[in-house]
């Protein structure tokens, strides 16, 4: 363990957050392997329920003052973790169907659309503007090949995604640290519990499965956080915003290379234009908050 610590305090922030981004889609690649066998939302009840274990381990005290946290934050934090529910559980059903990279940027519409409700500037509108086009041509409505459900569930992870962001906002004000990641993520694996009864003989009998959802808990989760923690120590959050808007084009490369997936032209110049729009719009952000309130030299 110390040598892993030691070995993420030496490495370059921005190659922290590289590896956590592959980690991200690897797990999810992998997690479709389990879907003949899970289902989907047995391996996302599976998911949330280990990544819960993990955090609660990784977070000090966040198990200790769990109880406190929820009484004094019940509604807060049931939203919290019913967000999480919504963005995996949606993510998963439409990996099911679409390819990862369209789903991945599909999804993305989601943090876009709280920018913009956040800033409502014109660029910012120019930019999800942008964004929205790249979504459109990804849609069953200009691409036949895109699945129209999968389609609906990236864009309802997308909506998970953004409640989740909003919500973690306000659970950061009343919960120290990253303790209320860690109960938001329990909450979840508890509310998803009665979805683990209808696997639970296939994991005990088959050690290779409950072993695959671990390392997916582990790939999409544990790994991760552990690593973008590290990164954001030594890095502005400016650098961390365009570097995670590289997040669809790496989920079209780990489909291609995990799951062989292939898009064509038009769905490439989708997710590029996506991405382009998000590293846009946290550029133009940064800007406008350093113009705002400048830095004395």
């Amino acid at each position: 363990m110390t040598n892993i610590v030691t070995l993420f305090q030496r490495a370059p922030a921005p190659v922290l957050v590289v590896a956590a981004i592959l980690s991200i889609q690897i797990g999810s690649a992998l997690a479709t392997f389990l879907f003949p066998s899970l289902g989907t939302q047995g391996t996302a009840a599976a998911r949330i329920t280990l990544s819960a274990v993990v955090l609660l381990w990784l977070v000090p005290g966040s198990l200790q003052t769990f109880w406190g946290h929820f009484v004094q934050n019940r509604l807060l934090l049931l939203a919290y973790g019913l967000s999480i529910c919504v963005m995996n559980f949606s993510f998963y059903l439409a990996i099911s169907r679409i390819p990862l990279g369209a789903a991945v940027a599909i999804e993305f519409i989601g943090p876009l659309g709280v920018s913009l409700f956040a800033s409502r500037k014109l660029s910012h509108v120019l930019w999800v503007a942008v964004a929205a086009a790249g979504v459109v041509m990804l849609s069953p409505i200009t691409n036949a090949d895109m699945n129209v459900s999968g389609t609906l569930f990236a864009l309802g992870a997308g909506v998970g995604w953004a409640c989740f962001i909003l919500l973690t906002g306000r659970v950061s004000k009343n919960i120290e640290g990253h303790g209320g990641l860690a109960i938001g993520m329990t909450i979840a694996g508890i509310l998803v519990c009665p979805l683990l009864f209808a696997i639970a003989d296939d994991l005990a009998s088959e050690p290779r499965l409950l072993l695959g959802v671990t390392a997916v808990a582990v790939l999409a989760t544990a790994l991760p956080f552990a690593l973008e923690f590290s990164a954001l120590k030594r890095m502005s959050t400016r650098a961390y915003g365009i570097l995670i808007s590289l997040e669809p084009a790496a989920a079209v490369a780990i489909g291609i290379v995990v799951l062989g997936e292939r898009l064509g032209w038009l769905s490439l110049a989708a997710v590029a234009m996506i991405v382009v729009a998000a590293i846009g719009i946290t550029v133009t952000e940064k800007a406008d908050a350093e113009t705002q309130n400048p830095v004395d030299e």
